[in-house]
């Protein structure tokens, strides 16, 4: 049974930093993403990454985020730099099997989700 289970989030004040971790386990993983989601509003894709490590941003956040990943621990990271309020969000990360050559940026290409971890940037 495939599990994704997020870490890391927590309160940071705006102009901060933190690291996100995703640990996918009862399977190796191909392309994998991070998600972000708002309550009442639609879940949005932030980065995306091939098991080949090849990346993919949200063009919002280009520059300020950094997705990573780890296949000898089926990890993967981001790294949040000059965290704004408008960054609050649950974080969710999304993996599939498949291993694309390319970056998938929409959300029907992941079968597996994780809970999310919540991330607020607040003074």
């Amino acid at each position: 049974q495939v599990q994704l289970v997020e870490s890391g989030g927590g309160l940071v004040q705006p102009g901060g930093s933190l690291r996100l971790s995703c640990i996918a386990s009862g399977s190796s993983m191909g392309n994998m993403a991070w998600y972000r989601q708002v309550p009442g509003k639609q879940r949005d894709l932030v980065a995306a990454i091939t098991s080949g490590g090849l990346t993919d941003y949200a063009d919002s956040l280009k520059g300020r985020f950094t997705i990573s990943r780890d296949n000898g621990k089926n990890t993967i990271y981001l790294q949040m730099d000059s965290l704004q309020p408008e960054d609050t969000a649950v974080y969710v990360c999304a993996a599939t099997r498949r291993r694309f050559t390319s970056p998938r940026l929409s959300s029907q290409n992941y079968a597996y989700w994780g809970q999310g971890t919540q991330v607020t940037v607040s003074s």
